[in-house]
C-alpha cells in the first residue's frame, strides 16, 4: 500500500492488519516526484519477489496550475506521468508474476476533452477541470496501448470510472454533490484486481464492474502511441 504521509500509512496498515488478518507492507512515496517514484519502484523490487496486481488508484485535482519539482504540471503529473512511470519501472517483476494484472482509476470525465498535444500540461492556457479530464484520458489510452504491447505476456491492463464517489477529490473539484462511499467506490477496482470473470480480458474500460464504451481517442492508435512518446520522453525513459 502507497501513501506521502508516514503517519497516515501507519494508521490504515494496521486497520487492514486488523480487519483481514493479513500482513500489509507500506510504501511511502509522493507521485509527484519522478525521482520519489524511481525510488518506490526500486523499493518494490528489492522487497517484493512477485507483482500480482498493480492498482494505479492516486489522484489530484488541482484549481490552478501548479508545477511540481520535476517543473511539470501537477495533475498531468501525478494522475498520467507517476502510472505511466511506475508500470514501466516494474513491468519486469508484472510479466515474472504472470498471470498479473494492471488496474488504472480513470474517470467518465475524460469523455468531455480531446488530446491537444499543443496544451497537455496547460502551457497555454489552464482549467482546472479540463486538466483532470485530460489527465483521465490519458489514463484510458495509456490503458489500452499497454495493454496492445503486453498482449500475449499473460499481464492484463484495464481502467475504471469508479462512479461519483465522497472523496477530498471530489470536493475540491466539483464541490458537494450527491456521491457513493468509499467502499462502494472500490468495487469496480477490486472486480477487476481479483475476478475470475475477468481473467484474460484486456485493454478494456469499466463501470459498475461492467465493460463500457470509453472515448473514440481510445481507438486512435496514432494518438496512443504519440502520447506515449511524450510521455516516455517526459519521464525520461528511453525508447529501448
Amino acid at each position: 500500500m502507497h501513501g506521502r504521509s508516514p503517519e497516515r500509512l501507519r494508521q490504515t496498515a494496521e486497520e487492514l492488519r486488523s480487519a483481514s488478518g493479513k500482513e500489509v507492507e507500506t510504501l511511502q512515496c509522493d507521485l509527484s516526484s519522478l525521482a520519489q517514484v524511481r525510488a518506490m519502484a526500486g523499493e518494490i523490487r528489492g522487497r517484493f519477489p512477485r507483482l500480482d496486481v498493480l492498482v494505479h488508484n492516486a489522484g489530484v485535482f488541482m484549481k490552478s496550475r501548479t508545477l511540481t519539482v520535476d517543473g511539470l504540471e501537477a495533475t498531468f503529473a501525478v494522475n498520467h506521468l507517476a502510472p505511466f512511470l511506475l508500470t514501466h519501472l516494474v513491468q519486469d517483476l508484472l510479466l515474472k508474476s504472470s498471470p498479473a494484472r494492471v488496474v488504472i482509476v480513470s474517470s467518465t470525465t475524460h469523455v468531455h476533452c480531446t488530446c491537444d498535444f499543443d496544451n497537455l500540461q496547460g502551457e497555454k492556457s489552464y482549467d482546472g477541470r479540463y486538466a483532470y479530464s485530460l489527465s483521465k484520458l490519458g489514463n484510458v489510452l495509456f490503458t489500452v496501448e499497454l495493454a496492445d504491447r503486453l498482449k500475449g505476456s499473460g499481464v492484463t491492463a484495464n481502467c475504471l470510472h469508479p462512479g461519483v464517489v465522497g472523496t477530498k477529490l471530489l470536493r475540491e473539484g466539483y464541490g458537494s454533490m450527491n456521491a457513493a462511499s468509499t467502499e462502494r467506490g472500490a468495487e469496480t477496482s477490486v472486480f477487476l484486481a481479483s475476478s475470475p470473470d475477468v481473467a484474460g480480458v484486456s485493454g478494456k474500460y469499466f463501470v459498475n464492474k461492467r465493460e463500457a464504451e470509453p472515448s473514440t481517442l481510445a481507438s486512435d492508435a496514432a494518438v496512443r502511441a504519440r502520447l506515449w512518446r511524450v510521455s516516455r520522453e517526459l519521464c525520461g525513459i528511453s525508447a529501448a
